[in-house]
């Protein structure tokens, strides 16, 4: 192994991109944030899952397991197309540079891409290039876009509403219904087929300069899908559900150290047993579809490849569940039979995971996560210390998305668990003590070493972007403009130079 094996590089969902339009979006800031990136030698930007987030905001309970994240359009961009003028868009309602407002910002934006789809559709000086492009997009795209565009055109004429609570002819429905619909919902259907052409054009351009300027972009998609999704809605026979569409089991973890009644997540479970029979084609498309979008995939809960926890739907929590067998080996040969060996993929493997994951996971060559601030969490002997680490084929962390900023971390460690700290990094206490954790993150052995924005910025609890088990208030951090410097590139280049990654 060389040293251009050795790669680091940043953890920042487009969201907490800075942007006058009060959330990250794929435009300006997206690129300079790639200059950043370039500037300070780092060859990865991580993100989450890129698609169009329900109720809650979370990137991991979507409305699709292929469609793009609407709000992460440009208004610049269509602004540039002629679909908005300029002052259209200063009446965006921003009220904090650092944080998201979802509840303000989801209507003006639907308002300001609802008007570009008006005139889209309407105006004689549309480039007719756009509208054929547009075409090729959804020809292409058809094995998931009609299922989506259809789901949220209906979802549209009942308030928003979960499919379980609409009429049974739009919950089941025929194809005399859907050829009927295609008549009457026409604008409905093609304005979230326009959305996802405008989505992809950006993302694709983006990351090409990604590419370009020597990134490489990890993406992120978590194993099961939301209940409330198009995936679920037309294709019901691939979930364990009762004949009027209710999960008949849901998804979780049981009950461990951190928690003692589990985690009750309420995904649907697959219903493995059709999709064997399948070949496996929905996930195969899948992870394709997502392959063409990103250089480099982590699956969120690998674990639940090689046995789920199955709770019955209606239990409070998790407690009452059971270890069901999934067929991850079948299910990766057949992906690989499709797709071609040696997979781009990451497996998120934290918690509890038995011999029996670790097989799964080594027999397709896929490197595991390496937490650093799990390694601190108490003052004994961790696998997750970097001088356990026994191969270069893991990922190593200071700290992901779901954890406190490292800095946040460390005010609320055990006084024991900081002298460790101290000891470990042979630091004062409490003295630069993100850095510190990013140059043992480098130094490891990993082939990747991966840190949140937060961590390089020195950021404290306030930045933190999710908490697991906390319904609201997540998902809303934003980087300020002004926080990029290239005198913070310099010091991360030189890092990153002193430990090989360069």
């Amino acid at each position: 192994m060389n040293n251009r094996n050795r790669m680091s590089g940043i953890l920042l969902h487009p969201t907490s991109l800075p942007s006058p339009y009060g959330i990250g979006d794929l435009g300006k800031e997206a690129y300079e944030f790639i200059d950043f990136l370039e500037m300070s030698g780092q060859h990865i930007w991580q993100i989450l899952p890129l698609t169009h987030t329900g109720f809650g905001d979370s990137p991991y309970q979507s409305f699709s397991a292929f469609a793009g994240q609407p709000l992460l359009i440009s208004p610049d961009h269509l602004a540039e197309l002629g679909l908005l003028e300029r002052f259209e868009l200063k009446n965006c309602p921003v009220t904090d540079e650092e944080q998201i407002d979802y509840g303000v910002i989801i209507p003006w934006k639907h308002l300001i891409l609802r008007l570009a789809y008006d005139r889209f559709l309407t105006r004689d000086t549309v480039d007719v290039k756009l509208k054929r492009k547009l075409h090729d997009f959804c020809e292409e795209n058809n094995y998931w876009l009609e299922d989506y565009s259809f789901f949220m055109a209906c979802k549209d004429i009942h308030a928003g509403k979960s499919w379980l609570e609409w009429e049974d002819k739009y919950r089941f429905p025929t194809d005399e219904l859907k050829n009927e619909l295609r008549e009457t919902l026409f604008e409905d259907i093609g304005y979230y087929q326009f959305l996802q052409f405008l989505f992809f054009t950006e993302w694709s351009a983006l990351k090409q300069y990604a590419n370009e300027h020597g990134v490489q972009i990890i993406g992120d998609i978590p194993i099961f899908v939301s209940m409330d999704s198009a995936d679920v809605w037309a294709n019901q026979n691939l979930f364990q559900l009762d004949e009027k569409g209710y999960p008949l089991t849901v998804a979780g973890v049981p009950p461990d150290y951190f928690s003692a009644t589990g985690q009750l997540w309420g995904n649907p479970l697959y219903n493995w047993p059709v999709h064997e029979a399948d070949g496996f084609s929905w996930w195969i498309k899948r992870i394709k579809s997502q392959l063409k979008n990103l250089d480099i995939l982590r699956i969120d809960h690998f674990r639940g490849f090689e046995s789920y926890w199955s709770i019955p739907y209606g239990e409070e929590t998790a407690i009452n569940g059971e270890w069901i067998k999934a067929p991850g080996k079948q299910l990766f040969e057949a992906i690989e039979h499709d797709l071609g060996k040696n997979l781009p993929i990451i497996a998120e493997d934290l918690g509890i995971i038995t011999e029996e994951v670790t097989a799964l996971r080594t027999a397709f060559h896929f490197p595991g996560m390496k937490i650093l601030q799990f390694a601190f969490e108490s003052t004994g002997e961790s696998d997750y210390l970097p001088h356990q680490f026994t191969s270069p084929r893991c990922v190593c962390y200071t700290g992901t998305h779901d954890n406190d900023t490292t800095c946040g971390w460390y005010r609320t460690l055990h006084a024991d668990c900081k002298k460790k700290v101290q000891l470990y990094t042979n630091t004062e206490p409490g003295k630069d003590i993100s850095r510190n954790m990013i140059r043992l993150c480098l130094g490891s052995i990993a082939m990747y070493a991966i840190f949140p924005l937060q961590d390089v910025l020195a950021l404290g609890s306030e930045a933190r972007m999710n908490i697991p088990g906390i319904a609201a208030g997540n998902w809303s951090w934003r980087c300020k403009k002004t926080a990029l410097t290239s005198t913070l590139a310099k010091e991360l280049k030189e890092l990153t130079i002193l430990y090989g990654r360069y």
